[in-house]
């Protein structure tokens, strides 16, 4: 997970992107429909977000 690597703070207000209305699933106790989408190698993981400003809820194609 993120946590590892992100505190809550570091993440309110910011835009991320999300795939949305997947087959739900437990995650730690927690029923999830989504899935932050991230890039990683042997040492960071960072968070996608989009190069310009855009409307939340926007689709990714």
């Amino acid at each position: 997970g993120i946590a590892k690597h992100y505190s809550p703070e570091e993440l309110v207000g910011k835009k991320v992107v999300v795939v949305a209305n997947l087959k739900p699933v437990k995650l730690r106790g927690v029923e999830s429909h989504g899935m932050l989408l991230a890039a990683s190698d042997e040492t960071t993981v960072s968070i996608l977000t989009p190069f310009k400003d855009v409307a939340t809820g926007s689709k990714v194609k």
